[in-house]
Parts: C-alpha cells; structure tokens; sequence
C-alpha cells in the first residue's frame, strides 16, 4: 500500500515521536509497502529529502508559530497535501501527536479526497486549561469520521476517548516498543566504588518534571558523596540547571550533555547506575524502556501510562510526584542494589534484564 506519515514533530529535531514515525516508516518499508513523510520545513530544511531506506520526506514550507507546531490553518493547506497524496497515489494518511496541528489538517484533507485515515496519540492532555481545550476540541473534530484511533497505553486510551468523544471500539492499544539489540548492558560495567552515576535523559521541560530534578540533586548530592548526574537532552529549562551547578557548586557532579543523538543513547546509558525519570504525565515513556534493556534499575513518577510498562521489580514508582518520594526511591534502590559495592548494582539489573522476556 502506499502511506504517508504526517506530523509537525520530525528531524531533525530529536523525540519520541520522531523516532517512532521513523522506525515505523522503516518497517513498513521492510513490508513492502511504499512510504512517504510529510513535515513543516525547520529552518533551511525545506522541500524534498531522502533518508534511508529510500523514503522521501517533504518538508513543507509552513513555519512554526510555537512548541515546534505550525498555525492551524485547517483546509489552508489542502492544495499543497491534496497535490502531494495525488502525485504519490496515497491510500493511507497516518498523522501523528494530538498536538501537531499539521496531522490534523492533513486527516480532514485526506477525509474530503476519500482516503483512509489512521490516527496515533502519543501523550496525555488535560481538561481545564485553555491550551488542553482548544486542543481537545481540534481533536474531537478531526477525529470526527477517523477510521482509526492507536494509543500506547490503556491510559492514553481512556484519555483520548474523552477528549475527542470517540466511540472506543475504534481505539486500539498498542504499546510502544524497541529494538532491544541496539540497547544490551555492557560486558564493562562502570567499576568505580568512588561513585554512584545517575542518568537521566529527557526533553529539559516542564511537561518532563524537570522542576523536581533541580530539588533532587542538591538533595542526593547532599545525602551521598558518591553522587553524580549524567543529564542528556536539552530545552528552556536547562538555564534553571545551570544555574541549580552555579548556586550550589556542582560543577564535577552534574554533567549537562545537551542534545543526544538516539545512536549515542545506550553509550550514555551504561555509564551509569541508575535511570531516573522525572516526568509530571507520559502516555507510555521509551526512556525507562531503553534503560532498563540496558541492564540499569529505574527509578520514576507513577504517572500516566508508567505503571503499565514493566513489572514493580524493574521499576521504582514514587509514592507521589514530589522531590521528597523520589529521592527517597534513589536512596533504596542505591542502598537495596549495591550493598556497600557499586558494581553489583548494574550487574543485579543486568541479570534480572536477562532472566526476564518481557522485552
């Protein structure tokens, strides 16, 4: 068949979503099917791009109004996605993101020329703020004569349903996955008994708890000289971390990597310990299901879709979302995984990852 996937949140800015319409892309490549992507242009990004293997993108020149989303402009951009699914003969239009307003243009579009439509959410959105309704209610009528609804988790599910007011029987849950032969513990655990390295990696937003981060490092630096953060990603509040290292002189204990490129993801990984995420709501969260294919004990907010992923002995759910719990749940996991030894604790979670299958 042939299928375009459509989203204003592709390369060569970094996410999941990004990752996941590329590796999407890639299989259904791999299936024989032919498949097209369709994005907003980014910076001098725009027009036709090839990336492997042989799957065209068009970087369409709409410029972004904010959070990487372009204007809604709903049936604005109907000649330009009208010229492009007659030119590569779609009979399939799969937008991504509720809050890519360029997916939900292209569904109604694609619904006036009589194409198939598919629909993947991949966050949860709130009910009483003024950018959750307007977005809740873009939602509701693109996905109006949707022929498919695919959400990652079972919460994400119950969240999209209310919010776009669509029957349930046209949702399908299917959680998101990787390929755990690019994300294996190392045969080289880190071996220092001198420190504990705590990873995290993540977006540097609000949305990803990065506020109670800055109250968990002083805290865990203060509570265990052996202490280090690893922290890649990047985004507005990583002033507020720089500052956090300034005030409180951590310079040698909190690195801030900045961008990670998803080839370099596991080589930050296994130079830790332990993985902590910090985020406030996630529909699903790849980020604890690299780390724990990569053999580290993870430690996170209960929140959202968290608590279906994995079993309670891969993860350490805080008790509640606050800076208190969660460090707390770093100082039992450093104190039940180590034993006074540093490099028992990534060797337990490297066996446990290997003793399970759940991956």
């Amino acid at each position: 068949m042939k299928i375009c996937l459509i989203s204003d949140f592709f390369y060569p800015n970094f996410g999941g979503v990004e990752c996941h319409i590329y590796n999407l892309a890639q299989n259904l490549y791999k299936r024989g099917h032919k498949v097209i992507i369709v994005t907003h242009c980014y910076d001098d990004r725009v027009g036709v791009r090839y990336l492997r293997p042989f799957i065209k993108v068009y970087y369409i020149p709409f410029y972004m109004l904010i959070r990487l989303v372009i204007l809604p402009n709903f049936f604005i951009s109907l000649p330009i996605l009208r010229h492009i699914f007659i030119r590569e003969q779609i009979e399939i239009v799969h937008g991504h993101a509720a809050f890519s307003t360029f997916a939900l243009d292209a569904l109604l579009s694609a619904k006036m020329m009589g194409l198939r439509t598919v629909f993947t959410d991949h966050s949860l959105f709130g009910f009483n703020d003024f950018g959750a309704i307007m977005t809740n209610k873009m939602l509701e009528f693109a996905l109006g004569d949707i022929d498919g609804v695919i959400c990652v988790s079972h919460t994400s599910k119950e969240n999209t349903v209310l919010r776009a007011r669509i029957s349930p029987s046209k949702v399908r849950v299917i959680p998101n996955a990787i390929d755990t032969s690019l994300f294996v513990p190392t045969d080289t655990p880190p071996s220092s008994r001198d420190e504990i390295v705590i990873v995290v990696m993540s977006r540097l937003v609000y949305r990803k708890g990065i506020d109670l981060l800055s109250g968990i490092i002083p805290e865990m630096c203060a509570a265990d000289k052996r202490v280090k953060f690893l922290i890649g990603g990047d985004g507005p509040k990583r002033l507020m971390l720089e500052e956090l290292r300034e005030q409180h002189r951590l310079h040698e204990r909190v690195v801030l990597l900045g961008n990670v490129e998803q080839s370099r993801v596991r080589d930050v990984l296994i130079q830790g310990h332990i993985f902590l995420n910090t985020s406030l709501t996630e529909a699903f969260c790849m980020a604890i299901v690299e780390a724990v294919s990569c053999g580290l004990p993870v430690v996170s907010t209960a929140v959202g879709g968290i608590v279906e992923v994995f079993p309670a002995d891969f993860v350490c759910l805080a008790e509640e979302t606050t800076t208190e719990s969660l460090t707390k749940g770093l100082l039992q996991t450093i104190s039940r995984c180590t034993r006074n030894a540093v490099p028992d604790l990534h060797l337990q979670s490297e066996c446990r990852y290997k003793s399970h299958v759940v991956l």
